[in-house]
């Protein structure tokens, strides 16, 4: 196929995993019957509370828990693919910070958060564990490679990088963008730039407020926000075109042209 589909979901995950649920199954109805094939749902969207507390961690679920298993169940009955964060139990009394990738009613990718948010008066890594750098696992959506990665992941532009050198032609970036000072001016701008920088498509969805800052986009390989979301909950819907892509990719041979790779430090 040319051009795939996508949407973006926005809402304030609390702590009623069941409500969030509810939630999260309204925005995936949405975006179904809007055409989309492609829906990427914010960081810890199976529970949230605005403080890191013990709660993340006593909430974790395993790969095949309930949320993730109505989601993937959803995702199938509605033919979408769909990207969406949940603490992850882990074996050190921690969580992992963990997206999903649903596809065909199963697991299909996923990915833990490399780069946690110790910065802005805020320690993750008191309840999550760290992953190791490791291979990108990407989704293929109608001919689209898909690849993953978490809200701070955002400010370490290796990370996308390395997903690009995988093969990704569309970045899933479910976030919890905490709001403070110029934090969405830092969001905004970064989203962008590392469109920009890469040549793909960025499908960025936040959490509102109290939690994160909103401000949801997807954005093309040139930096154009081709849908956004404000301040309010819901989903924004654009169509990721190929030949676009493509266009950029020749004008903009970037990736072609620089003359360093991305390597893990020791």
């Amino acid at each position: 196929m040319t051009n795939l589909t996508a949407a973006i979901g926005q809402f304030a995950p609390g702590d009623d995993k069941t409500a969030n649920l509810d939630v999260m199954s309204g925005l995936l109805r949405d975006a179904a019957a809007r055409g989309a094939r492609l829906v990427v749902l914010p960081e810890y969207a199976a529970f949230t509370v605005p403080t890191m507390d013990d709660r993340f961690v006593e909430t974790a679920e395993s790969l095949d828990g309930p949320t993730v298993t109505g989601l993937a169940t959803l995702a199938d009955e509605l033919g979408l693919t769909v990207v969406a964060g949940i603490n992850e139990q882990a074996e050190d009394g921690r969580i992992h910070n963990t997206l999903v990738g649903l596809q065909d009613g199963k697991v299909a990718a996923i990915y833990r958060k490399v780069h946690l948010y110790d910065a802005f008066g805020y320690r993750e890594s008191d309840r999550v564990l760290a992953a190791d750098p490791a291979v990108p696992e990407l989704l293929d959506v109608d001919g689209f490679k898909v690849g993953m990665q978490t809200c701070y992941d955002l400010r370490f532009p290796e990370t996308s990088r390395v997903l690009v050198d995988a093969g990704a032609d569309v970045i899933a970036l479910p976030a919890e963008w905490v709001p403070g000072p110029l934090k969405e001016y830092h969001w905004n701008t970064l989203v962008r730039a590392r469109a920009i920088e890469n040549t793909v498509y960025v499908l960025a969805a936040d959490q509102t407020a109290p939690a994160g800052s909103g401000n949801s986009a997807i954005v093309d390989p040139m930096g154009i926000g081709i849908a956004a979301i404000g301040e309010n909950a819901g989903i924004g819907v654009a169509v990721l075109e190929r030949s676009r892509l493509d266009h950029v990719r020749t004008v903009n041979p970037a990736l072609e042209l620089r003359r360093f790779r991305v390597v893990p430090k020791e």
